[in-house]
């Protein structure tokens, strides 16, 4: 029996494979009458306090406000494209398990998301969204590869 997709999410940060991830969500969704969530999470600022500092550290400005513009402008991308339930979330955290809580109050049949074809020293030291979601994510996800140009 096929899987149906009633509800697709898909994850945006800004690059490239976002978009492209995007752009496949959106075609997908208007494919199968599937709902679409966008989905956009910013990165906490990093703080970092010294022992022994007798003031504060200042307040490091978030990221949010851009990634909640990414988020409207993928609703809005796909409503032109013909989605009508199409609806935005931005949250702020750590975005691998911000993706997964979301996902847990947020079911949906398939998760789309871009890889950032990070090099394997990097990946090793800062992990990767992707492999993060594949890994634990309760719904299929689809991963959105760089384009291979051909010379």
């Amino acid at each position: 029996m096929p899987t149906e997709l009633r509800s697709i999410a898909v994850a945006v940060d800004g690059s490239a494979n976002a978009d492209d991830a995007l752009a496949l969500a959106i075609d997908l969704a208007r494919r199968y009458s599937a709902s679409l969530t966008v989905l956009a999470i910013a990165p906490l600022p990093a703080a970092f306090v010294f022992p022994n500092e007798p003031t504060p550290p200042p307040v490091l400005e978030s990221d949010t406000p851009r990634f909640r513009a990414l988020v409207d402008a993928g609703v809005e991308r796909a409503r032109a494209a013909g989605v009508s339930a199409a609806e935005g979330i931005c949250e702020e955290g750590p975005p691998v398990d911000t993706i997964l809580a979301l996902l847990h109050d947020h079911p949906v049949d398939l998760l789309v998301v871009g890889s950032r074809g990070l090099s394997t020293a990097k990946r090793i030291l800062l992990g990767s969204v992707s492999a993060g979601l594949v890994n634990h994510a309760p719904c299929p996800v689809l991963v959105v590869r760089p384009k291979v140009t051909t010379p």
